[in-house]
């Protein structure tokens, strides 16, 4: 359960997260999450040459903040669009929605696991409230971070 109530309108937040890019050390991440009961709900790594931005959803982005704090994960913390897609076929709708709005979408990646057997997409995208409205009036779900604590 989350550590604060949350609003049925909190926009859903992502984290990223700058780690060595030394062997283990995602693995030291994803327990150190696991071990608090923080559930990653998607995750996406970008690689670099001396680091890795691991960009993260989570359940509890509070109870997050405290751990990533606590033993030393530098990190940051932005609002992304998410969207709920009932299959791989959405897909096209969704981007059509956005190209048609003139929306530039600067990254997407998948979650892992959602309730209802359903999909959802993190976007991160030039205008999110203009992208959201976009994808609303095509019938699109716009997920929220209650959506997804458990």
């Amino acid at each position: 359960m989350t550590s604060v109530s949350l609003s049925a309108r909190d926009p859903v937040r992502q984290f990223s997260i700058f780690a060595e890019n030394r062997v283990g050390r995602l693995h030291d991440l994803t327990s150190l999450f696991r071990k608090n009961e923080v559930h990653i709900i998607a995750i996406t790594v970008l690689d670099t040459t001396d680091s890795a931005i691991v960009r993260v959803i989570v359940d509890d982005p509070q109870r997050a903040r405290e751990l990533m704090v606590n033993n030393d994960f530098p990190y940051t913390e932005v609002e992304v669009l998410t969207v709920e897609l009932a299959g791989e076929g959405e897909l096209s709708g969704v981007l059509a929605a956005l190209y048609e709005a003139e929306i530039n979408i600067h990254y997407v990646y998948s979650f892992i696991r959602r309730p209802e057997g359903k999909s959802a997409l993190a976007i991160n995208a030039e205008d999110a409230e203009v992208a959201a409205q976009a994808l609303a009036q095509r019938g699109f779900r716009i997920l929220t971070q209650a959506d997804i604590a458990r």
